[in-house]
C-alpha cells in the first residue's frame, strides 16, 4: 500500500474488485476484461502479497512466479509495474525476451529471482540452456492470452505448461474470449473462477469510434490532415505490414509529420528508444504493426488510428483500446477502403454489436453506401439497380475527389447480403457504383472526374 499511495492507486478498478479477492484466496482466476481496465495489477497485485507472506522453499532462490506475455513491450510494461509494486518488499525479477543479447538476462537470472516475467520463445532458449528451472513454481499467469493464440505461440504455451508443477496457482487474464481461448484456459486451470468485468469482444465505451472511407491511394494524404488536426495531440497509427510502417513514416517525414515506427524488424534498442520518446510526448505519432503495439501503455494517449482495417475482428478491438484507457477518453478513426476493408468493417461491427459512425466531414470522402449492422446476412434477392444517371459530385479543395451522386431508384434492398466472394451490385467502369451493395439503395460512389455513379444492386450469394 506504501508503493501503490505514490503512484495515485486509490480505488481499485472493477477487475482489480474482483479478481484480487480470489487470488489472495489462493484460487485460480480466468479474468476478462479490455486493455487498459487495470489488469496488470489484478494479477500481480495479490501474488506480491502473497508471495512476501509465504516463506521460500529453502533459503535459495527459486523461480516462484512466472508471467508470460506476448510481446517484449507488454512484458517490459509488466516488469515496471511489478518494480513499482515491490518497492518495499523483499522481492526480485527479472524480464526475458528476444531481440537483445541474453548476457544480463541470465546474469540476473544467477543472482536469483522470485518472479520471471518472459516471452515464449527466449524463455524456452534459456530452460534448454539450463538457466531456468521452473519445478517450483508456484504462480502462473498468462496474460493476454487471445493475443497468444493470434501469435502462433499456442505450441510453445504447451511445452511451457509441460514444465509446470502440477501444484500452482494459474491466473488466465484475455481481453476477449473465443472458443480456442476457452479450449487453452480448460487445459491451465482448476476450478477457476470467472472474474468478466466487460461484455465480451466488446470495443471500450470511453473510447469514440468513427470510420472514414477513402480510396486506398488517398490514405496517407487523410493521415496527414487527421494528423495535423489541433486536437490530435498524441496517435498510434496501425499498419498491417512491416514495409507498410516504414513507408507511411517516410511519407509523413517529408510531409513535416514527427513520427517513428516500431515493427519486429526494428532492434530491441530502437524500439525502446522510439517508445520512450512516445510516452515521454517529445515523439506524438508512433506508426505500429499489431506485433509490436502489444504492451503500448501511453497515459493520454488522445488517438488511435486504422490506417489498415484488420482482417481479423478482436484484432480492432485490442487496437483501439489502447486509448481511453483507466477511465480517459479517447478516439479511435478508421480509414475504410473501396476494398475487402468494407467486408473487414462489417465483421467488426458484428463482433462488437454496434455501427461504427460514418464520418463524412473530411476532403478525401469517397460516397460508398454505409455498412449496417445486419450488412451480408442471408436476405434473399436485392432490389434492381436504377437508372444509371448523372449524379452531381461533391467537389473538394485542391481539385480532391468524392462524388456524392448516385443514379436515380437505387432501389431498397438492392444488394442485401452476401459475403466477400459474391457479386458487386453496380458495373465498375466510370460512372458505374464501384462500391458492395451492403445496405438499402444501390452502389453508390463517383469516378474520378467527380462523376456520381449509378447504383445496381443486383443478386448476391448469402454468408
Amino acid at each position: 500500500m506504501r508503493a501503490l499511495e505514490p503512484l495515485g492507486y486509490e480505488t481499485p478498478t472493477p477487475i482489480q474488485a474482483q479478481a484480487i479477492p480470489h487470488v489472495i484466496q489462493g484460487r485460480d482466476v480466468l479474468g476478462v476484461a479490455q486493455t487498459g481496465t487495470g489488469k496488470t495489477a489484478a494479477f500481480s497485485l495479490p501474488m506480491l502479497h502473497r508471495l512476501d507472506q509465504q516463506s521460500r522453499p529453502d533459503q535459495r532462490k527459486v523461480i516462484r512466479a512466472l508471467i508470460l506475455s506476448p510481446t517484449r513491450e507488454l512484458s517490459a510494461q509488466i516488469g515496471e509495474s511489478i518494480q513499482d509494486y515491490s518497492k518495499h518488499l523483499s522481492i526480485h525479477h527479472t524480464v526475458i525476451f528476444g531481440g537483445v543479447k541474453q548476457g544480463k538476462q541470465v546474469a540476473a537470472l544467477k543472482r536469483g529471482v522470485d518472479i520471471v516475467v518472459a516471452t515464449p520463445g527466449r524463455l524456452l532458449d534459456l530452460i534448454d540452456q539450463g538457466y531456468i528451472n521452473l519445478r517450483q513454481l508456484e504462480y502462473f499467469v498468462l496474460d493476454e492470452a487471445d493475443t497468444m493464440l493470434d501469435m502462433g505461440f499456442i505450441h510453445d504455451i504447451r511445452k511451457v505448461i509441460k514444465l509446470l508443477p502440477s501444484r500452482r496457482q494459474s491466473l488466465f487474464f484475455s481481453a476477449t474470449m473465443p472458443q480456442n481461448i476457452q479450449e487453452l484456459a480448460d487445459t491451465i486451470l482448476i476450478d477457476p473462477l470467472t472474474v468478466e468485468v466487460e461484455r465480451r469482444s466488446s470495443a471500450a465505451e470511453s473510447v469514440e469510434q468513427k470510420v472514414f472511407f477513402v480510396r486506398q491511394g488517398e490514405k496517407k494524404h487523410l493521415l496527414v490532415d487527421v494528423l495535423k488536426a489541433p486536437d490530435v495531440s498524441s496517435a498510434l497509427v496501425f499498419t498491417r505490414t512491416k514495409y507498410g510502417a516504414d513507408k507511411l513514416v517516410k511519407h509523413l517525414r517529408k510531409q513535416g509529420v514527427r513520427s517513428e515506427a516500431i515493427h519486429g524488424n526494428k532492434s530491441q534498442p530502437q524500439r525502446e528508444k522510439a517508445m520512450k520518446a512516445f510516452k515521454r510526448g517529445d515523439l506524438g505519432v508512433l506508426v505500429a504493426t499489431d506485433i509490436a503495439a502489444r504492451g503500448i501503455d501511453v497515459d493520454d494517449l488522445s488517438h488511435v488510428i486504422n490506417f489498415e482495417i484488420p482482417n481479423i475482428p478482436e484484432t480492432y478491438v485490442h487496437r483501439i483500446g489502447r486509448t481511453g484507457r483507466a477511465g480517459a477518453e479517447g478516439i479511435a478513426i478508421s480509414f475504410c477502403n473501396e476494398d475487402d476493408e468494407r467486408t473487414y468493417l462489417r465483421d467488426i461491427q458484428r463482433l462488437i454489436r454496434k455501427e461504427v459512425p460514418l464520418d463524412t466531414d473530411q476532403d478525401y470522402h469517397l460516397a460508398l453506401p454505409a455498412i449496417p449492422l445486419d450488412s451480408g446476412r442471408p436476405s434473399g434477392q436485392g432490389g434492381n439497380g436504377g437508372q444509371k444517371g448523372k449524379g452531381q459530385g461533391k467537389r473538394r479543395p485542391k481539385g480532391r475527389r468524392g462524388g456524392q451522386g448516385g443514379g436515380q431508384g437505387g432501389g431498397q434492398g438492392g444488394g442485401q447480403g452476401g459475403g466477400p466472394k459474391s457479386q458487386r451490385g453496380g458495373n465498375r467502369r466510370p460512372g458505374g457504383g464501384s462500391g458492395r451493395s451492403s445496405g438499402p439503395g444501390g452502389g453508390g460512389g463517383g469516378n474520378r472526374r467527380n462523376r456520381g455513379g449509378g447504383g445496381g444492386g443486383g443478386q448476391r450469394s448469402s454468408d
